[in-house]
């Protein structure tokens, strides 16, 4: 189908419907003034016919009924078939006359026949159209003119977001003004404001990824090869070449992970296309607790589940709400010393879900941006990629994550996801 541009919509259906109401509105003024002139003529005939009739009912001469009505024809007509009074329009050549038959004497079925030559009220008639049609011939041009001026000053803003748009690429994405803007495209502005935002971001995250990507995967690669280097150069115990063997074993762990995690990536991006079920996610989190439960055990730190509501009931991708809470849960365990205790607690009501992760651990440096790539703390293994996977899921299924420590007397952080409640939500 052929795009059809909204400028040309615009100003077509503009300039038709404004026609069609000035051209409805001048025949509607033009049968007025018409009607209004024919009513005239004919009360002007009836009241010449009730003055013949009075004047023949009181002996008046006919003499001084010419001299009354001396612009018209007046004849006296006997008609069988006809009882009452009745008005005639017709045409003789270029002459038009209204004729009243004005009852004179019901018995005898006479009647006055009353013609008036109405030449004049047509010629009025008549140049009324012809004014009435060069008005609507010019009040047409100025439709047009109107049309198009108002279509341009209207779609002006639209047209410069559609430029500005277009002249965006991944280098210069810039907000838009909307101070400038009128109040009805403030929330289109706002859409592609928070859309730039979200892709500044996603690209800024995707560059820090490829640039500590290399960074991770080369130093490893660096110590396997100096360690090499270093072996060959002489021959060694076998307790030298088992060191470095085991040394290039660690090694290729870590560049394990990394690769894990790179593909975690990949299949988190597959499951922002996954399709949106209802989920009990108190019923959910009671499920997955028994699973943390299962890695928290090898620390000997016990978990609880802490909720204000029996059930939760809404519509999101399970394996993103999924992999959130379990690196929130994973973080915890391995920050947290043996013999402590991890709380999962979830407050919810109409208007919100909350849950959060709570840890007895070593507590969280809010200076720096946890989200980021390849963020890591203390001396714990890992790729540090599992927070910005949690955040990318979390942005696709509109929810917001953050990691502060506690504020009470325990040391320790506190995980929390957040959630604006959908109508199709059930507590």
């Amino acid at each position: 189908m052929q795009s059809k541009s909204i400028y040309k919509q615009f100003y077509q259906k503009l300039i038709i419907a404004t026609t069609l109401f000035i051209v409805i509105l001048s025949f509607i003024f033009y049968g007025f003034i018409k009607a209004t002139i024919y009513e005239e003529v004919s009360n002007k005939l009836l009241k010449d016919a009730q003055l013949i009739y009075k004047l023949s009912t009181t002996n008046k001469s006919t003499r001084d009924i010419q001299l009354v009505l001396s612009n018209i024809t007046i004849d006296m007509v006997q008609i069988d078939d006809l009882d009452q009074m009745v008005y005639r329009k017709y045409k003789v050549g270029n002459d038009h006359f209204i004729q009243l038959l004005y009852p004179f004497n019901i018995k005898t079925h006479q009647f006055l026949q009353i013609t008036e030559n109405i030449n004049d009220a047509i010629a009025m008639l008549n140049k009324i159209f012809g004014n009435l049609l060069f008005l609507g011939i010019g009040g047409l041009i100025m439709i047009v003119l109107y049309a198009f001026t108002v279509s341009k000053t209207l779609l002006a803003p639209i047209l410069n977001l559609t430029k500005k748009l277009s002249k965006m690429d991944e280098n210069s994405l810039t907000k838009i003004d909307t101070n400038k803007l009128p109040e009805e495209f403030i929330p289109l502005a706002n859409s592609v404001n928070n859309l730039t935002q979200r892709i500044q971001s996603y690209l800024k995250y995707q560059k820090e990824l490829f640039i500590g990507t290399a960074h991770e995967l080369k130093t490893p690669l660096a110590v396997m090869k100096l360690k090499s280097e270093v072996t060959l150069r002489k021959k060694r115990d076998i307790e030298k070449y088992e060191e470095t063997l085991r040394i290039h074993i660690e090694q290729i762990d870590q560049m394990n992970k990394m690769v894990s995690s790179i593909l975690n990536m990949g299949r988190q991006e597959g499951a922002q296309f996954e399709k949106p079920m209802e989920v009990d996610i108190v019923d959910f989190l009671r499920i997955k607790l028994e699973d943390y439960q299962l890695l928290a055990n090898q620390k000997h730190i016990k978990m609880s589940l802490e909720t204000n509501v029996e059930k939760f009931i809404t519509f999101l991708q399970p394996t993103l709400l999924n992999q959130i809470i379990q690196n929130f849960v994973q973080n915890a365990i391995k920050f947290t010393p043996e013999n402590k205790q991890i709380m999962i607690k979830i407050d919810a009501n109409q208007y919100y879900l909350r849950v959060e992760v709570i840890d007895e651990g070593i507590g969280c440096d809010e200076n720096i941006d946890l989200f980021a790539p390849f963020q890591r703390k203390g001396k714990e293994s890992g790729a540090g990629l599992g927070l910005f996977l949690a955040k990318s899921a979390a942005d696709t299924i509109g929810a917001k994550i953050s990691i502060e420590n506690r504020k009470d007397n325990k040391q320790g952080t506190i995980s929390r996801l957040e959630l604006e409640t959908h109508p199709t939500c059930k507590l």
